[in-house]
């Protein structure tokens, strides 16, 4: 398996989500074949190239040439598009919102767990985080945002 913390080929420039024009990030087929419903795999063109939009205020999550794929059509909550407590920020060790700042407040520390999970190669964040990456920057990122 590929390090899912890794980052993937960079040998196709950024493009722009039909819906909201930000930048997306090229993803894997696997992440989407993956995290897609069952009503919407069928749409999966498996000859295109798909990018992740991470824009918060944005529906879609995935698009290619003519494709689009929103958040009701994958089989969790999006971390970028869900700001419940209740969402995972980590996909792969199952570490929400809500975890993390219990952790947080009980002086544990999520980023060096998961870190040495990743290390171990536990994680799958291909198949796990719909933006097909691995996850700790938004985990630091949240951790950073937390008032202790």
């Amino acid at each position: 398996m590929d390090d899912c913390c890794q980052v993937p080929d960079a040998k196709f420039a950024p493009v722009s989500c039909p819906s909201c024009h930000q930048n997306g990030k090229r993803v894997q087929l696997i992440t989407l074949k993956a995290l897609l419903t069952p009503s919407a795999l069928p749409n999966l063109n498996p000859a295109l190239f798909y990018a992740f939009c991470p824009n918060p205020d944005c529906l879609v999550v995935y698009f290619s040439e003519g494709h689009m794929f929103d958040k009701h059509d994958l089989k969790m909550p999006v971390f970028q598009k869900d700001g419940a407590m209740n969402v995972p920020v980590c996909y792969c060790f199952g570490w929400t919102r809500e975890r993390i700042v219990e952790a947080i407040h009980n002086n544990q520390n999520p980023v060096q767990y998961i870190t040495e999970q990743v290390q171990a190669e536990r994680c799958g964040c291909e198949v796990n985080n719909p933006q097909g990456s691995c996850c700790l920057g938004n985990v630091t990122t949240f951790v950073r945002s937390i008032d202790v």
